[in-house]
């Protein structure tokens, strides 16, 4: 299954979720209706076993008025309890992050086990094509797990517990990491954005009896130890009609709690499996990640939370976040044991105690001494091409960590901080032709940042010594400090890129690759997020499209009107279109602008179109067998802008190369 397949499977999940939950809510509706009718009976003075066992009993416990007012009631609390959820999950993965008692690990750390953390999610994100996300660490928390939120790559979050961070090792975390980027890159995450809303809604029922018992009883949960300390009994008609409404909505509520148990795992349980095996394919090495498996088994706490809404979001983590069910169906994960003998099949069941390694130090990168970039960036093999979508192998792994290594320190430090970010987007920009990049820096000495400035001084001429090959990647990196920025900042940083890019009156494909990719990636933190509306579910309305799309691909890469013609024809041919032939179009018919209309309305197609059309552009790119810059530049603007991760362009290595990637922290 490639990452379109999942896509399309996951958009099929998320319609049977909200009729399974639909489903759960009539349950209890019928359940508090009947304890309510019951207790209605037994206040008034009524035999209840008597009643039911008369013929018809439990018909003349039925009142459509008191039903459909039971029903109103219910639904009305559960749909205000999931919405107000919802919403507020609306803002991305910071709020899951925040709400799990994280600390957003913002900038260059001083402790070696959470740098190590930044240099591997750094690495994960340049090997997948997306832009970095926001890292978080739950100090609070000594068990050994991990997790992933969010809606879209804009508002990503991957958090790690301390416990994590001081017992795994650099090969091991970079598994559980591999691990949770799989859940990134398949989908899983929205998925499971929208799992935690409508669970909220139910388990809220639950919450409310739990709040009652503990006003009349001082009832006080410890999360700890799971103990329940009974206190001073509320005295009193009114404290025991209190505490009976309370144990009924408790048990009443565990029925959602079951229910909504159930449907996370069912939803649960065998991704975690594709995300093992898509992390194996990402590290090449199943070790590291049955290690940090072992190491779980092996910890006091295993992988346990601390946190208060560890039940609501028990489906993200990497391993059990809870206490293990009574029953083994229950649980959103699967048995670690099972887990851990597809990675190593020499497993005996047995797991060694924990014990904390040596704090690593980390020395300064040593620079690569090949140079990042070649001329050509390699020849592209549609079919791997597709392929590669979302699923990273272990060769983009490791030319991610070259990477990352052979940056100039200014340059690696500047992308951690708001200021710095800014200024290497701005240097970015910067021309070539010293007259028109004086002017360009005379543009922005008006109005910004004295400290923005003061980091650009130090970033022009390692920036400009730069390949193009590091360009987008440094993007990507960049980005968590960018979404730093306050809302003026922000707005001001926008209006300054755009004034850079008009500056020489020509927009070409890198400014328009990066202006493209700041819009979608920041503009979910500093405006309402527009959710995706599927609007296309054929491909015959995007025809013209996509001839655009292929237009300026073939145009881009190609010099002479047969070869332009030829590439153009071989993109065309795979897009299926029996009725429709399609025409090569005019370069002014396919400009920027035209270009951005198309992936706009592209963009609103299903997974299985998007895929056709982007297998399309990789066939046309692939005429010629090589890859030039400014079709990299295009053809990854065009993946972005379809949601579709695409890997570093570099040939990786043989598949059967032996090892782990090693690197430093």
């Amino acid at each position: 299954m490639d990452f379109f397949e999942q896509q399309e499977r996951t958009r099929r999940k998320t319609r049977w979720l909200v009729i399974d939950f639909g489903l759960v809510v009539l349950v209890m509706v019928l359940v508090i209706y009947v304890a309510l009718a019951l207790a209605t009976q037994m206040i008034a003075g009524k035999n209840v076993a008597d009643l039911l066992g008369q013929p018809r009993g439990w018909g003349r416990l039925f009142s459509l008025p008191g039903f459909l007012g039971v029903a109103g009631l219910t639904l009305l609390v559960i749909g205000l309890a999931s919405l107000y959820k919802i919403q507020e999950l609306a803002q991305g993965g910071s709020v899951v992050g925040a709400m799990l008692g994280g600390r957003p690990l913002t900038s260059p750390a001083s402790d070696p086990d959470e740098q190590k953390l930044r240099n591997v999610v750094e690495e994960m994100a340049v090997a997948s094509g997306t832009p970095v996300p926001e890292i978080y660490v739950l100090d609070e928390e000594r068990g050994i797990n991990a997790f992933a939120a969010g809606h879209s790559p804009s508002d990503l979050v991957v958090g790690v517990t301390r416990g994590a961070l001081k017992t795994l090792s650099r090969e091991e975390l970079q598994g559980v990491v591999a691990h949770e980027f799989s859940h990134i890159l398949n989908g899983d995450t929205r998925l499971n954005m929208r799992l935690m809303g409508l669970s909220f809604g139910i388990l809220c029922i639950a919450v409310l009896g739990r709040w009652l018992l503990q006003l009349t009883f001082n009832l006080r949960w410890e999360n700890d130890d799971e103990e329940v300390r009974l206190g001073g009994l509320a005295r009193g008609p009114r404290g025991l009609v209190v505490a009976g409404l309370g144990i009924g909505l408790l048990g009443i509520g565990s029925i959602g709690v079951f229910c909504s148990r159930l449907i996370k795992s069912a939803i649960s349980r065998q991704r975690e499996f594709l995300a093992d095996a898509a992390a194996v394919q990402m590290t090449r090495n199943p070790l590291g990640l049955a290690g940090a498996l072992k190491k779980i088994g092996g910890s006091p706490r295993h992988g346990r939370l601390l946190s208060a809404q560890a039940e609501t979001a028990s489906h993200l983590f990497f391993g059990n976040g809870l206490a293990d069910p009574w029953w083994r169906w229950l649980a959103t994960h699967p048995p670690l044991a099972d887990r851990i003998r597809v990675l190593d099949p020499t497993f005996d069941g047995s797991f060694p105690a924990v014990a904390l390694p040596e704090p690593l130090r980390v020395g300064p990168a040593t620079k690569a001494e090949a140079p990042l970039v070649p001329k050509r960036l390699g020849q592209l093999h549609p079919d791997q091409f597709i392929a590669a979508v979302g699923l990273p192998s272990a060769g983009h792994l490791d030319h991610a960590a070259t990477l990352r290594l052979a940056l100039p320190e200014p340059v690696r430090l500047a992308a951690g901080q708001p200021p710095g970010a800014v200024a290497l987007i701005y240097a970015l920009l910067l021309d070539a032709d010293p007259e028109q990049r004086a002017a360009q820096l005379k543009l922005l000495d008006d109005g910004s940042d004295p400290a923005v400035q003061t980091e650009l001084e130090g970033l022009v001429e390692p920036v400009m010594g730069l390949g193009v090959e590091a360009r987008l990647p440094l993007l990507d990196l960049a980005m968590p400090a960018l979404r730093r920025l306050s809302a003026q900042q922000h707005a001001g940083f926008m209006q300054r890129v755009q004034a850079l890019i008009e500056s020489d009156r020509q927009l070409n494909l890198f400014e328009y690759t990066l202006q493209r990719a700041l819009r979608r990636h920041l503009e979910p933190y500093y405006a309402a997020p527009r959710k995706p509306i599927i609007q296309f579910y054929a491909l015959k309305p995007l025809l013209a499209d996509c001839a655009v799309l292929l237009s300026a691909l073939a145009r881009v890469g190609q010099e002479e009107p047969a070869g332009i013609e030829a590439a153009f024809r071989q993109g065309a041919n795979q897009l299926n279109a029996r009725d429709e032939r399609l025409t090569l179009l005019e370069a002014g018919a396919c400009d920027l602008s035209r270009i951005d209309a198309a992936l706009d309305r592209l963009a609103q197609s299903t997974p299985m179109i998007r895929k056709n059309a982007l297998y399309a552009c990789a066939q046309t790119v692939a005429a010629d067998g090589q890859v030039r810059e400014r079709e990299a530049e295009l053809l990854r603007a065009i993946a972005d802008a379809l949601e579709c991760p695409v890997p570093p362009f570099v040939a990786p290595p043989a598949a059967s190369s032996p090892g782990p990637v090693t690197n430093p922290a």
